[in-house]
């Protein structure tokens, strides 16, 4: 039998048109009398808003070829290592802003859950879940170690910083037994280091953040992370970025200085032009870590690929000016980094109404006609430039995160 390839053929009627009236033209209209459009499906088998740009042209951040590689010569992205953002699947446990109201809520889960441990001990795996006490939160892993009959234990070094969602710190217990995923944020933090969130799923606009500590999973959508550093075992310090990748962004810039030669005059008595000689400047690491944070937060580029931002990893182009995209991005990282030491907006006001409730309520909304905020039913903040508000992580302004 012959191998024939099947044909897409799509229509669609507009959107404008009600369900009836749908219904009634396909009722009304012969199956040969459709005006069909054939469409030839992509690469990735995507058949519908197929893009026209050169996306693919572009080098990769990240891959799991890159990753998964044991010897730098199958590295083929700018970044070896990425990693998800922690999951704890109970936040309200291991998550406070109070170091000591933390501490107490962890030791009350492990507590009880050790309690747990003793009382239920024998028991079938399979009873366990219609025989534990649900005062916390119990997880598939969790139920596995009562089980087992593991015991927890406090540790007061395993209370870390973290970057819960954008310009909102809390401090996190971050530890396996209670956080149900840590992917390869260990890999990540050692001492000092940087982390790039990109959120690029389907569901919600592309959006990147900077954090120097470690992130939530949902820290701006469903972060996906790329480091400057990572750690072996050891916890000796490595470049996160390729060598590979290095080389890629040497080779496709040559940014060059003159050294110009003594002048000298030619056989016509003329002053000839100085000879130049040119010399690569070095691009570093570092500098392309910025690269990359001042690149994806340009609006351009977000436009031009936003379909491809929906259902792949972002790529870089090589732009022009590449020292400036740098410090652009070095800018932009150190304001979301350094946010809290940022100097005030002077024109900004604080007015509390003389406070006259005792116990004012929180209100905790934005007026999108005035741009005031108000916390409660003393305080409002006014004087907030429009500008302000431009600044969206996804299809919300900074500010609405807060």
């Amino acid at each position: 039998m012959e191998n024939r390839k099947a044909k897409i053929k799509y229509f669609t009627l507009t959107d404008e048109m009600r369900k009836q009236e749908k219904l009634d033209w396909f009722a009304q209209t012969k199956l040969k009398d459709i005006p069909f459009e054939t469409i030839k499906p992509d690469k990735h088998n995507n058949w519908l808003n197929i893009t026209d740009n050169d996306f693919e042209d572009m080098i990769s951040i990240v891959n799991k070829q890159t990753k998964l590689s044991k010897t730098k010569n199958e590295e083929k992205a700018i970044f070896k290592l990425y990693s998800l953002g922690v999951v704890t699947a109970r936040d309200e446990w291991v998550y406070d802003a109070n170091d000591d109201f933390l501490e107490k809520k962890v030791n009350f889960l492990i507590n009880l859950y050790n309690s747990e441990v003793n009382r239920l001990q024998g028991i079938k795996k399979e009873n366990i879940k219609d025989n534990v006490d649900y005062a916390i939160k119990w997880t598939r892993a969790v139920k596995n170690d009562l089980s087992k009959g593991k015991i927890y234990s406090f540790d007061n070094k395993k209370t870390v910083d973290c970057i819960y969602r954008p310009f909102i710190k809390r401090k996190l217990y971050f530890a396996k037994e209670l956080n149900e995923m840590q992917y390869q944020l260990n890999n990540m933090f050692g001492i000092e280091n940087k982390l790039i969130a990109i959120n690029h799923t389907s569901n919600k606009p592309f959006n990147v953040f900077v954090v120097n500590s470690i992130p939530d999973y949902h820290i701006n959508g469903d972060a996906i992370c790329i480091s400057l550093y990572r750690f072996d075992k050891e916890g000796t310090r490595i470049d996160n970025i390729t060598d590979w990748g290095l080389k890629q962004f040497r080779k496709n810039y040559e940014k060059q200085k003159k050294i110009k030669n003594k002048v000298f005059v030619n056989e016509y008595n003329h002053v000839a032009e100085p000879q130049v000689e040119y010399k690569t400047k070095e691009i570093t690491k570092e500098d392309i870590f910025h690269y990359t944070y001042g690149v994806l937060h340009n609006p351009a580029y977000r436009k031009k690929y936003e379909i491809n931002l929906k259902r792949e990893f972002p790529r870089l182009p090589f732009y022009k000016d590449f020292y400036k995209w740098v410090n652009w991005g070095k800018e932009l990282m150190d304001l979301h980094i350094n946010y809290e030491e940022i100097e005030p907006y002077k024109k900004l006001r604080i007015t509390n109404y003389e406070l006259q409730k005792e116990n004012p309520k929180a209100k905790l909304r934005r007026d999108k006609t005035t741009n005031e905020i108000i916390l409660d039913e003393n305080t409002t903040i006014k004087g907030i430039p429009s500008i302000a508000f431009d600044y969206k992580l996804g299809n919300r302004s900074a500010i609405d995160w807060i």
